[in-house]
């Protein structure tokens, strides 16, 4: 019987980031949840009660007024925030304090609000498409959860500006990690599905 090789291919040593508010986490290429794979989550919150982001990079094929039939034209984009009340819709967005309500993330980025504001401000046209991103139901972790899947090896975590990550493109998994250097090139030849190999 062959020996079995002890080494991982995906596991690379680098300096790496604590999970906090306004971080990303980068899913390993092989993590094989479908929730998760290949995703790009934004952390908007991190405490002791829990971990609550948003998955990035998971667009869908609709108009926000086909999920809020009362919300006026506006060429938004929707990703698939996460598996968690996958009906309610949640919002990042970069218009600061002038939205009531909101919670600051980051920098110049900010989580939710008053909805009812939001709509005026597209009703106005005094909001343009990439100063906002749109997403149906959220990712949430325990904070114990979510540290036991970084120290096994699932998830990255590093940093992206908000122009980023407001982006709302499908090709962020693989821009993010080329951004990690080359120690991560590994992680961006592995096909995304190997059974097809």
């Amino acid at each position: 019987m062959p020996n079995e090789l002890k080494f991982d291919f995906f596991k690379i040593n680098f300096d790496k980031l604590d999970p906090s508010q306004g971080k990303v986490l980068i899913a390993e290429p092989s993590l094989i949840d479908l929730n998760f794979k290949r995703s790009v989550v934004l952390l908007v919150e991190h405490n002791e009660d829990g971990v609550v982001g948003f998955v990035l990079n998971r667009m869908l094929n609709y108009n926000l007024s086909d999920l809020i039939p009362d919300f006026p034209s506006f060429d938004a984009k929707i990703s698939l925030g996460g598996p968690v009340s996958p009906k309610s819709v949640h919002f990042i967005h970069t218009l600061g304090e002038i939205v009531p309500e909101t919670n600051h993330i980051v920098d110049n980025l900010f989580w939710g609000g008053d909805f009812e504001y939001i709509k005026s401000l597209v009703i106005g046209k005094k909001i343009a498409s990439n100063q906002i991103l749109f997403f149906a139901g959220y990712s949430g972790w325990t904070k114990e959860q979510l540290g036991r899947e970084i120290s096994e090896g699932s998830w990255v975590v590093t940093k992206l500006d908000p122009i980023q990550i407001l982006s709302g493109t499908e090709d962020l998994w693989l821009s993010t990690v080329q951004q990690l250097g080359k120690k991560f090139r590994a992680w961006t030849l592995y096909p995304e599905d190997p059974m097809s190999n």
